[in-house]
């Protein structure tokens, strides 16, 4: 799985100096690599709103199916709460997280991300593409953790045990809620575009993210603006907040931590599948001055072989052309915030 995904990123390597992390830990002043504007709202000209909130969808209610596919016109992204994911599945993913990011800098960086690769640690990917850095590190995998073994040779199993069964339970999730979603779409479960639905080769990945305390909060970015490439991504948070949703209209919504939710958002995968008709979230992290957080991000699609394309009903034209996901995520490699508008058939 990891290798397959490499291949996709493989054509489009990173420097080190996007890839290797600030070593926060010895940080006590904001530098100016890191150093935003004064105001990441004024810089955008986005207004910051927070009389809205997003759905909150309870996956055991008879009508789940028409909430999700509503949520997903509407916002892009919805908490789902009775989602089956045990707490003490999601507690123990934390605490394993949490000792990952604890550990000095010089540790972490035995398992830093090749610059083609797609595993590991580092700087988010998407760091090219912004004239300043983020107060972030994260750690990626998928299927095995081999690389917490660079870290742990001897001791990586507690980690890899609970990093191995959060993955299988947020597949299960996953495939029931894309079965939800491509139903709500017109789609029956034997349609072509579910047959990928379920399959040993689907993309699944996990992305730790640890946001450190930040001197001047409103001068940094915890992430900045994106959308995911995937189909849909599963995300539990700490009860920190910094997790923001821009939703046309009213500017970036905040996403409020709940302990018995997940939050779900939609990808540019499903964007396309869904010919528009579904919005993928434009979402960013601000930071705390006190305050840590982390999250926990399940990233869920199609092969890199799969060839997505718009379903159309009643005659509607297509929005997008033909592709598949390797090519999709080449794409985005070099254009991330105009990759939807360079596949659009108009």
């Amino acid at each position: 799985m990891a290798t397959t995904l490499s291949e996709a990123y493989r054509n489009h390597p990173l420097n080190l100096h996007h890839i290797i992390p600030l070593d926060f830990s010895s940080i006590r002043t904001l530098p100016d690599s890191h150093a935003w504007s004064q105001s990441n709202d004024s810089d955008n000209n986005f207004s910051y709103n927070e009389s809205l909130s997003i759905p909150i969808i309870d996956l055991i209610d008879p009508h789940a199916m028409e909430q999700i596919g509503f949520a997903c016109e509407k916002w892009g992204v919805f908490q789902l709460k009775n989602h089956g994911i045990p707490l003490s599945v999601i507690e123990e993913v934390e605490v394993e997280s949490k000792k990952l990011f604890s550990l000095p800098a010089e540790e972490k960086l035995k398992a830093l991300r090749s610059p083609g690769g797609a595993t590991g640690y580092g700087r988010a990917r998407i760091s090219p593409f912004f004239p300043k850095f983020m107060w972030h590190e994260g750690f990626t995998f998928m299927g095995s953790s081999d690389d917490a073994k660079k870290i742990w040779p001897k001791d990586y199993e507690r980690f890899c045990d609970a990093m191995e069964n959060y993955q299988n339970q947020m597949k299960v999730l996953s495939e029931k809620l894309t079965h939800m979603i491509l139903t709500f779409l017109g789609i029956n479960n034997s349609s072509q575009e579910n047959k990928w639905v379920g399959s040993t080769n689907h993309i699944g990945a996990i992305q730790l993210n640890f946001y450190p305390c930040c001197p001047e909060p409103n001068r940094a970015m915890g992430l900045a603006p994106h959308t995911d490439t995937s189909f849909l991504t599963i995300l539990h948070q700490t009860l920190t907040n910094g997790l923001q949703i821009f939703k046309d209209g009213s500017g970036w919504v905040p996403i409020n931590p709940n302990p018995n939710t997940l939050v779900v958002n939609i990808g540019d995968i499903l964007h396309i599948m869904s010919n528009a008709r579904f919005h993928c979230a434009l979402h960013r992290v601000v930071v705390n001055k006190t305050k840590q957080r982390y999250s926990m991000a399940y990233f869920y699609g199609p092969p890199i072989d799969y060839v997505i394309s718009p379903i159309v009903i009643n005659c509607v034209v297509p929005r997008f052309h033909a592709l598949t996901v390797k090519e999709y995520i080449s794409i985005k490699a070099k254009n991330l915030g105009g990759a939807l508008s360079l596949i659009t058939t108009t």
